[in-house]
């Protein structure tokens, strides 16, 4: 399998299967001298994990990192930094009904057409567990990124199901297994989820990411463009359908004296291209939303096909998160850390001895 490793000159590669030994990753092209500890990943890696609350899979995983190189007396040396997080509640036996069928809407069959072969303990390769690796990946961007440049990236839940969330302020965000950027609205929430979760059934999400601080020019016109690069690393997201930056479809429907953010000597009058202007960085927040789609694995009988094409029928057990957007904002956060630490990275290198020639708005 190839497709394992993103980025240009901040590289990530990970490795694993959900219900193997353990999930890892190596992150080439971080700068050294940067203080890192083990303590910096778990962080993140604690946001993102199983078992939170009960409105997520009750997989109960410690996701506990161990550095394995890279690290010396507690600062990055600029090679390669390698590490672990191991597998410690598989449960493989609730995925021995559907080892011959295919679950409508998973992975399970194009996997399967691809390789000749899958492992179905978890959905294997395919599960959203291998997002871990890119939540401890986006932990180091996330820190180099606030200390160099003063950037910082958060994310919240806007929508779960039906249920839209105003954005009420960052505070609220950590306060709640939702991610929700309103404390008022958990309650409401978590009667949702609790009925979603009896029926069982599933459903989808959308989350935002914001990055403040984010200097003009980064990102490369035409085939490096930020915003294209953003975008992709999004879409790598297990269950993201949909990406959009600033206004996103909403732009269909305004016009180029609503749409086109005007200028003043104090600054940007508003923000529908999303901090991103022809490809680079604008200075303006960069600004990505991600639609997330319901959870394939459910406990409602389905029709599908077994791996002969023979007619079947499928009903899924086990422990799966009922909407896997609820565990999405630190994955979302991570992977917008990555895109911009890796052309944070690569505007030094072309560009870091130019001088803008007009003070940037």
């Amino acid at each position: 399998m190839s497709g394992n490793t993103f980025g240009t000159l901040y590289c990530v590669t990970s490795f694993g299967e959900s219900h193997g030994p353990a999930y890892g990753g190596v992150v080439d092209g971080c700068p050294p001298g940067l203080e890192l500890s083990a303590a910096d990943l778990q962080q993140e890696l604690d946001r993102r994990k199983p078992g939170s609350s009960r409105h997520v899979t009750q997989r109960r995983e410690t996701d506990t990192v161990e550095i394995l190189s890279g690290i010396f007396e507690g600062r990055t040396t600029g090679t390669a930094i390698g590490f672990l997080v191991r597998n410690e509640d598989q449960r493989s036996k609730d995925y021995a009904e559907i080892a011959r069928k295919f679950r409508p809407g998973h992975a399970d069959y194009t996997y399967w057409q691809k390789y000749g072969l899958r492992d179905a303990r978890g959905g294997g390769r395919a599960s959203a567990r291998e997002t871990v690796v890119r939540v401890a990946a986006g932990a180091i961007a996330k820190k180099w990124l606030a200390g160099r440049y003063g950037v910082t990236v958060r994310g919240y839940l806007a929508q779960l199901g039906p249920h839209r969330i105003a954005f009420k302020d960052w505070q609220a965000v950590n306060t709640n297994p939702f991610f929700a950027p309103d404390a008022g609205a958990v309650a409401a929430l978590e009667q949702y989820m609790d009925r979603l979760r009896a029926s069982g059934d599933s459903c989808g999400a959308r989350v935002n990411v914001v990055a403040q601080g984010v200097p003009v020019g980064w990102g490369e016109p035409v085939y490096g463009r930020l915003d294209a690069d953003i975008a992709a690393a999004m879409m790598s997201i297990n269950a993201v359908k949909g990406v959009e930056i600033g206004a996103g479809f909403a732009a269909v429907e305004q016009q180029g004296s609503e749409h086109g953010d005007e200028m003043t000597p104090q600054g940007f009058l508003s923000n529908n291209n999303g901090g991103v202007l022809g490809g680079i960085s604008s200075g303006q927040d960069v600004t990505v939303s991600i639609a997330l789609k319901p959870t394939s694995s459910i406990r409602l009988p389905r029709r599908t096909i077994d791996v002969e094409g023979k007619a079947a029928s499928v009903e899924t057990t086990g422990r799966h998160d009922p909407c896997v957007g609820i565990r999405a904002t630190p994955i979302a956060e991570a992977m917008l850390a990555c895109v911009l630490m890796d052309h944070a990275l690569r505007h030094r290198a072309q560009c870091g001895d130019v001088t803008p020639p007009t003070t940037p708005v």
